[in-house]
């Protein structure tokens, strides 16, 4: 079984590993905004590379108003325009989605940059969309909730806390739990090149004290302190940045 998360748009990689033919787990952000390394996406593909330069500059100081102003002032007096060349955009690396997934044995599920309804329909025939839900691969039974934490930005693939809770009560006890944030634990969601703490979930760390699976994984924390924690019993992993890696971890 493999597993990647933070996609990101790497679809060439994307499309060898799924092509080993494997059951493989996607966690989360498949749509590429903003890659905070190199400033390329979505946002500067429509907006601009000063426009991206100063949203990560904002990110970096948490400065949500003034990404906020500045996306007003982008799409200002044109709005419909600016919004159809975002929606064209994203349909166009969903399509790349459903070519490198094409054939494959895989599971998916959202993250916070992700817009769920679009994804789950671009998904080719095989492929599974998990939120919410148990499934057993393997003689593992594994749980999926999908979504990113609330945020200022209020992106599509968040959900409320309420919401990500109950989605964790209606799976119950699993073998694996498989979300895109982290658990709430310091090292986990600390990333040590942006020098942050980055978004995690109170709920997810109660479940995973409360239900106690054997392994969690997740991503949405690029460049963690820690990839791997010990949570009583379970063991807590990061898969890693695949946009960076260009890699699937393997659940041995």
């Amino acid at each position: 079984m493999l597993i990647v998360a933070d996609v990101h748009a790497e679809f060439d990689a994307l499309a060898r590993v799924a092509a080993r033919g494997e059951p493989l787990l996607i966690l989360g952000d498949l749509l590429n905004f903003i890659d905070y390394r190199t400033g390329r996406g979505l946002a500067e593909d429509v907006y601009g590379a000063d426009h991206t330069r100063q949203l990560i500059e904002n990110r970096r100081t948490s400065n949500w108003d003034a990404s906020r102003a500045l996306w007003r002032a982008a799409v200002e007096g044109r709005e419909d325009e600016m919004r159809a060349r975002i929606i064209e955009a994203v349909a166009d690396q969903h399509a790349q989605t459903a070519a490198a997934l094409r054939g494959a044995n895989a599971y998916v599920t959202f993250g916070n940059v992700d817009w769920p309804t679009e994804l789950r329909a671009c998904l080719p025939d095989g492929v599974r969309w998990v939120d919410g839900e148990v499934i057993e691969i393997d003689g593992y039974s594994i749980g999926f909730a999908g979504g990113g934490v609330p945020t200022p930005i209020g992106a599509k693939g968040e959900v409320s806390h309420d919401e990500m809770a109950a989605k964790l009560e209606g799976l119950g006890p699993v073998d694996i739990l498989c979300t895109h944030v982290a658990p709430s634990v310091g090292p986990l969601y600390m990333d040590v090149i942006t020098g942050r703490e980055e978004r995690s979930s109170d709920v997810v760390l109660e479940y995973v004290k409360r239900f106690q699976p054997r392994f969690h994984y997740f991503g949405d924390v690029h460049q963690p302190q820690a990839h791997s924690w010990q949570v009583g019993k379970t063991s807590c992993r990061n898969v890693g940045y695949f946009r960076a890696t260009r890699r699937a971890i393997r659940h041995r």
